[in-house]
């Protein structure tokens, strides 16, 4: 089944104010917005029948995959960003293409007032059956645990069905081969003995209401500490091998002790033996100052392709050290990322890596028909420029949270952003920013900004996102003579100012109707800024600024860096 993508990007459009963006007092046009990545380890050479880890580069977690025929569709969590819940499509496992979103529309989630990186959308589980894809997923403070439905992976997808009767988070439906539909997820423990100590609980449910038709009952009880740390124990997936049952799910929680652990039964309900050789994966142990680190390796999903081999999908962070000193994953801005292994099986039990083995970034390619070329690059080092000429915005790009009204357009003259009163960072109200993900350590991104700023504190520009609260934006505005000037702002943390403190600035001259170019160049823990008038000669505004402000480990949560336009009016009197 190929799927188009233009049903996944039309779908916000239909659902708003359609046409350019509605009359305001000011707006500011941006021609093109340019991503380019350069690091050292998609640098490695790549044989003819290998492919690269990670296979979707920035910000793609806890990826989940179903395959329908010769066809593989996969799901990754993005919490409270929106769009919501990527629909990728493949037929060979290397070529992605993202085809939609889950969630597209305005109406089916509720992000108001949602801090980005810790709410919203966990762990999503796609499914197939007779004709139907499912999407099982929590959203964290806006409703809990809930399925949506759609013929076409591309969509449109349905209103969420929600799950008030199913605690805990990270659902996965298991579809028996006798007929029966199962929901197995992450739960309190009958007995919860220290804050980590959770559980995996299954119940039975009516395939169509997904009402209850058992107990939910304990699988695994992660307070029983083997030899291996099942703390957090989360995230689950159920398989069905011949006769057997496997209970897959991590443990460890999401950081530097994340690890893969299996469980096996004769009996969907258990009881279920641990694989006395867990983790299955794991990167925990490792030497730390091993070259070009991958961290946190977890959150896997298993499958078979279409020639019954076993693989798996699963989150991993590139870090660029491991100096931090709260055994964390350590400094990165990439978000935890998509990573693919063939799965290996002795004894009956699967094994996705060796113990002692770092995960490596080339390996050998699916044995199967080489897919069409991605339409965007989802791994390795590229350039990719986008001017926004098509009637809407492709599924990939991002707002921070749900739009509730129209406040951009597409077209010839490239984006068009309404300026809004809400800054970036104030999370009651939404900003007017569209972004794409941080694919690489080293990346530089540039746009051409025609904006005449009408009053002090009004201004748009290019803006690097964390967080809420762990933000830069290179933008131009007006100081307090009314003059035009280029600043570079920083939040790094709660206690800034809301629209962060502003650390460079510099006085231009622009002519009526002259665009300016900025550019953000970002290289590990290093960010520059800098401005041109011509395109080709850039003059730098700030260099060297901490780049740390853009990691997980300062700014906490579980998402990574998205970078794009922005535009925000002044700040009230």
């Amino acid at each position: 089944m190929q799927a188009t993508p233009l049903i996944g990007a039309l779908a916000l459009s239909l659902a708003l104010a359609s046409g350019t963006a509605p009359a305001t007092e000011n707006v500011a046009q941006f021609a093109w917005f340019e991503y380019s990545g350069n690091d050292d380890v998609f640098n490695i050479p790549l044989g003819d029948d290998e492919y690269r880890n990670p296979i979707l580069a920035g910000y793609h977690p806890d990826p989940s995959v179903v395959r329908v025929g010769e066809d593989y569709y996969l799901v990754n969590s993005t919490f409270g960003f929106f769009p919501g819940i990527p629909v990728f499509h493949s037929r060979d496992l290397v070529n992605w293409n993202q085809i939609g979103n889950a969630l597209h529309r305005p109406g089916q989630v509720n992000f108001d007032n949602l801090p980005l990186t810790n709410a919203g959308v966990y762990a999503p589980a796609i499914e197939y059956k007779n004709g139907t894809f499912y999407v099982i997923n929590t959203c964290i403070g806006c409703g809990g645990n809930f399925v949506v439905t759609a013929k076409n992976p591309a969509g449109p997808w349905s209103d969420p069905l929600w799950l008030p009767q199913l605690d805990g988070i990270d659902p996965s439906i298991f579809f028996d081969d006798d007929g029966k539909t199962y929901v197995v997820h992450h739960a309190e423990p009958d007995k919860k003995r220290y804050s980590a100590h959770t559980a995996i609980r299954l119940m039975e449910v009516d395939p169509e209401t997904f009402e209850p038709l058992s107990e939910d009952k304990l699988l695994v009880d992660g307070g029983n500490v083997p030899q291996w740390n099942t703390d957090y124990l989360e995230g689950p997936h159920l398989y069905k091998v011949g006769k057997t049952y496997y209970l897959s799910a991590p443990g460890g929680g999401t950081g530097y002790y994340h690890q893969q652990l299996v469980f096996r039964s004769d009996n969907v309900f258990g009881p279920y033996l641990a694989n006395p050789d867990n983790p299955v994966l794991t990167q925990y142990g490792l030497p730390d100052d091993r070259p070009n680190p991958v961290t946190a390796t977890g959150h896997a999903d298993l499958f078979t392709d279409t020639h019954g081999d076993w693989w798996a999908v699963f989150l991993g962070t590139r870090v660029y050290d491991l100096s931090t000193g709260q055994q964390d994953p350590g400094n990165f801005h990439t978000g935890r990322e998509t990573f693919m292994l063939p799965v290996s099986w002795k004894a009956g039990w699967p094994t996705i890596l060796e113990k002692g083995r770092s995960v490596p970034y080339t390996v050998k390619k699916p044995a199967l028909p080489q897919d069409r070329s991605v339409a965007l690059a989802t791994t390795g080092n590229f350039t990719q420029t986008e001017r926004f000429t098509g009637k809407d915005l492709a599924p990939q790009w991002l707002f921070i949270r749900v739009p509730v009204k129209r406040w951009w357009s597409t077209g010839a003259h490239g984006l068009t952003l309404q300026v809004q009163s809400a800054p970036v960072g104030d999370r009651s109200v939404q900003p007017a920013f569209i972004g794409r993900r941080l694919a690489h350590l080293r990346a530089e991104f540039s746009t051409a900004l025609s904006f005449t700023p009408k009053s002090n504190g009004e201004e748009a520009g290019l803006l690097a996102l964390q967080s809420d609260d762990f933000f830069y934006a290179l933008a131009l505005g007006h100081d307090k003579s009314g003059e035009a000037v280029l600043r570079v702002r920083k939040k790094a943390g709660s206690s800034d100012p809301l629209r962060g403190k502003v650390i460079a600035e510099t006085p231009i001259t622009l002519k009526p109707g002259q665009s300016v170019y900025l550019r953000m160049n970002i290289d590990r823990s290093r960010l520059d800024f800098s401005y041109s008038f011509n395109q080709k000669t850039y003059i730098p505004l700030l260099e060297n600024a901490d780049g740390k402000v853009l990691t997980t480990a300062a700014a906490g949560g579980f998402v990574g860096a998205v970078v794009g336009m922005y535009a925000q009016a002044a700040e009230e009197p």
